[in-house]
C-alpha cells in the first residue's frame, strides 16, 4: 500500500498567501499557458485524475477533507506536495462558490492521439464552456479517439473540465486555428476518413438527409459547428456528408451539446448491429 503523502502543518489561514495567488492564476487562459498547468476542483476530478494515472504537481484542500479521504490521500504518488488550507481561503482560491474541499494543480495533459484514429470528432469555433464539456463526455462514452477544436472555448477551464466530469482528462485534444483545422480535414480525407457535417436545412442544405440514414461504421470526422453560425462552409468539400436531427419545428435548433449526443452514439448503435437504418 503507497505511503500516505505528508501534509505541511501549517494550515493557510489567509486570504494573502501566495499561494491563494498561484490559484487563482490557473482561473484564467493566460496563467494556465505560463504555468502549463490546470486547476481541478472537486472530489470527482481528483478521483478522476487518480484512476487515469495523472501525477499533480500539488494538492491543497482542507483539514476536514484531509480527515475523511485518507483513501485518495493514500492513492497520490508519494512525492505529491499537499497543503491544508482553511474552508473560506479555499473558496477565495476556487472559481466555485462552497466548493467541496479539494483542489489540486495538474500538468497540462499532453494529448496521445491513437494512431490511426477511426473516430474524430472536430469542433469549429464551439464558444459555450457548458456545451464544450457536455460534449466532450458524450464523446467519451462514444469511442472518440480524437477531438480537434478549432479555436472556441478553452478545454482547460475549470467550468469545461467539471461540466465534462473529467473527460477532458482522457480524450487526447489537439487545439487548432481555424487554417489548421481545415488542413486536418483535407490530411484526414486524404487518408481515407469521411467528413460528415451536422447542419440545420438552408439554401446551401435544402434537404439534408436524417444522420441515421448515414453509414458511420467508416472512419469518421464528424464536424460540429459555432452555436449561432454552425459549421463554416468554408471547412466542407462536395465529397463531404452532411446531415441532420429532424425535429419539431416549434424549436428553430438544438442546443449543440445535446445534438451531439444522437450522432455520436449512432456510430456505436450501428457497430453493435443495428446497421443503417431505412427510410
Amino acid at each position: 500500500m503507497p505511503e500516505p503523502v505528508p501534509v505541511a502543518a501549517e494550515v493557510i489561514t489567509s486570504r494573502r498567501n501566495p499561494l491563494v495567488g498561484r490559484l487563482r492564476s490557473l482561473h484564467d487562459a493566460r496563467g494556465r499557458r505560463q504555468s502549463r498547468q490546470l486547476l481541478l476542483e472537486g472530489t470527482h476530478l481528483i478521483e478522476e485524475m487518480l484512476r487515469l494515472g495523472l501525477e499533480p504537481d500539488l494538492l491543497v484542500a482542507t483539514p476536514a477533507w484531509i480527515a475523511r479521504h485518507p483513501h485518495l490521500l493514500a492513492a497520490l504518488p508519494a512525492a505529491t506536495p499537499l497543503r491544508s488550507m482553511a474552508a473560506e481561503v479555499l473558496e477565495a482560491a476556487a472559481t466555485t462558490r462552497s466548493p467541496d474541499g479539494v483542489l489540486a494543480v495538474l500538468p497540462t495533459p499532453e494529448p496521445k492521439p491513437a494512431a490511426p484514429a477511426c473516430f474524430v470528432l472536430a469542433l469549429d469555433r464551439l464558444q459555450d464552456p457548458g456545451n464544450l464539456g457536455t460534449l466532450l463526455r458524450t464523446a467519451l462514452a462514444a469511442g472518440v479517439e480524437e477531438v480537434w477544436l478549432g479555436e472556441g472555448a478553452d478545454p482547460h477551464q475549470p467550468k469545461v473540465l467539471r461540466s465534462s466530469s473529467g473527460a477532458v482528462l482522457a480524450l487526447p485534444l489537439i487545439r487548432l486555428e481555424a487554417a489548421e483545422l481545415a488542413v486536418r480535414l483535407d490530411r484526414a480525407r486524404r487518408s481515407g476518413l469521411q467528413v460528415v457535417a451536422a447542419v440545420l436545412p438552408s439554401p446551401a442544405w435544402p434537404h439534408p438527409p436524417p444522420y441515421w440514414r448515414h453509414d458511420w461504421t467508416r472512419p469518421t470526422v464528424l464536424l460540429l459547428g459555432n452555436e449561432g453560425a454552425g459549421v463554416d462552409p468554408g471547412l466542407l468539400e462536395p465529397g463531404d456528408a452532411v446531415v441532420t436531427i429532424p425535429h419539431s419545428p416549434v424549436v428553430e435548433s438544438l442546443n449543440v451539446g445535446v445534438a451531439a449526443a444522437p450522432l455520436l452514439l449512432e456510430r456505436w448503435r450501428q457497430a453493435a448491429g443495428g446497421g443503417v437504418a431505412g427510410s
